[in-house]
């Protein structure tokens, strides 16, 4: 009997502790893609994404060309000539793979040219979610956009519109 009671205070107390917690709900992709700024740095990031594939594209043509004049010319190239060709070959492989990394590798050029056009961007958005949630007394704010799933939220918890506002962002 002492145990269950025990119990029944303890899930009393734990539901009164939640129930008094305070958040809200944003959707951090729903707010960056109002912002201005942020449509027009993601746009030059894709420009720039585009840019560089056609370039490894172009890498990748050459390279498809190469295989294809080897083959249809193997036969009749001496031992040192197809060792030649081989090499030039393996070459551009790597010249090619090299590429890919240092373009779209993990901290490759596109990781840090995000960091240096939308960094300062997120920043933005975290300061004035942070300074929402202080204003407002929230005890946490979940990002229903991406990572955390979110099944359902009442959409009067959203408060999207509420940092756009801060933003100076009209909706």
């Amino acid at each position: 009997m002492k145990k269950l009671l025990i119990v029944i205070l303890f899930s009393a107390g734990f539901i009164c502790s939640v129930n008094a917690q305070k958040y809200a709900i944003i959707d951090t992709k729903y707010i960056l893609g109002k912002m201005p700024e942020y449509v027009d740095a993601d746009k030059k990031l894709q420009d720039i994404s585009n840019q560089w594939q056609k370039e490894i594209d172009n890498l990748q043509a050459q390279l498809t060309a190469m295989y294809k004049n080897y083959d249809a010319e193997q036969y009749m190239l001496s031992d040192d000539l197809k060792k030649k060709r081989e090499d030039e070959l393996y070459n551009k492989e790597k010249q090619l793979r090299d590429l890919q990394k240092k373009r779209f590798g993990y901290e490759g050029d596109l990781f840090k040219e995000r960091e240096r056009i939308v960094k300062p961007i997120q920043d933005k958005v975290y300061n004035a979610v942070q300074k929402m949630a202080v204003a407002r007394g929230y005890d946490f704010v979940l990002d229903k956009s991406e990572g955390i799933t979110v099944i359902f939220a009442d959409p009067k918890l959203d408060r999207s519109n509420d940092i756009l506002q801060q933003l100076g962002i009209k909706d």
